[in-house]
């Protein structure tokens, strides 16, 4: 749920911002997936194997890569609040500097657990998997 607050008050910036909906709003977040993950949306479908064009790609994103998503975006928001950016071009830049705080994040976790964020995995499979390696832990 607080994703998708977050996620609807870096839009509604956007829009007071002058940024024009649905393609400026997907150049931009296209922007900050890249500085996060080193992938667009439509990439991290792909490597995540979604073939259905009606996936959404957070619901099949683990809590690690949510939540970098989340610092990602919500970094953004800020930074435009702080340098009241306006229009496309200045909300651009902006979109990547929100990202990259969330990709230097992730690589910094990532170079401490020696584990990547970005996994296969998708999250309506995790439970599946959770269940067996707790059966297996058991026995």
């Amino acid at each position: 749920m607080r994703g998708i607050a977050i996620r609807d008050e870096l839009t509604e910036e956007w829009k007071q911002r002058g940024v024009k909906e649905h393609r400026e709003y997907s150049i931009l977040t296209a922007e900050i997936s890249k500085a996060i993950f080193g992938m667009t949306p439509s990439e991290y479908k792909d490597f995540k194997l979604l073939s259905n064009p009606k996936d959404n790609l957070r619901d099949h994103m683990t809590d690690l890569e949510l939540i970098f998503t989340m610092l990602g975006e919500a970094s953004t928001t800020e930074i435009a609040k702080t340098k009241d950016t306006q229009g496309f071009d200045e909300n651009e830049e902006v979109a990547k500097e929100g990202g990259k705080i969330s990709g230097d994040a992730r690589v910094a976790l990532e170079k401490k657990t020696e584990v990547k964020v970005s996994t296969k995995d998708n999250y309506k499979e995790i439970p599946e998997k959770k269940k067996k390696s707790l059966s297996k832990r058991k026995k």
